[in-house]
């Protein structure tokens, strides 16, 4: 099912039944916009039953995976769970892309360090989402000792500073 609403913004509810989900692609067309990211975002929000037959070499363990998870009525085939993690893939890959685009476009908006572990403590359930002021002088101190430093580490190092306290 698709409804468009909003101009371009376009909703498509994937998946059978109550699992269903609602995945929302914004087709903005921009100069700047590559155009292979484009016709991936036409090609994801296309609606149609249009099938083809292809060989796809899975790992023994993985298909019978897929075929106990067909039998417990989780999915119901193999072939359902594959194009399921390729949308979902596909997805995913393209939801990065969108975003480094838009970052190109607008590097002020890309969140640093302190609010990206801020939002992880809030998804988590963090109870330093508590103290957002310990998170940001953490991500600080953590930068200047580990270059490569990711939210995680930011929330660990947070949490050794309010042990300390």
């Amino acid at each position: 099912m698709t409804r468009t609403s909003l101009g371009n913004r376009r909703e498509q509810t994937v998946g059978p039944g109550r699992g269903a989900r609602v995945m929302r692609y914004i087709a903005w067309y921009r100069p700047g916009v590559d155009r292979r990211l484009r016709r991936l975002i036409e090609l994801l929000d296309e609606v149609g039953d249009e099938t083809v037959n292809t060989s796809v070499r899975l790992p023994v363990r993985l298909r019978d995976a897929a075929a106990v998870a067909a039998e417990m009525g989780l999915a119901s085939s193999t072939s359902e769970l594959t194009v399921r993690g390729l949308r979902d893939t596909l997805e995913a890959f393209t939801q990065r892309a969108v975003l480094d685009t838009h970052y190109r476009a607008h590097p002020e908006a890309r969140p640093d360090l302190a609010e990206i572990a801020l939002a992880a403590a809030e998804i988590d359930g963090n109870p330093l989402v508590a103290k957002p002021d310990l998170i940001r002088r953490a991500a600080q101190e953590i930068r200047a000792i580990k270059d490569d430093a990711d939210p995680d580490d930011v929330l660990l190092y947070a949490a050794g500073l309010a042990a300390a306290a």
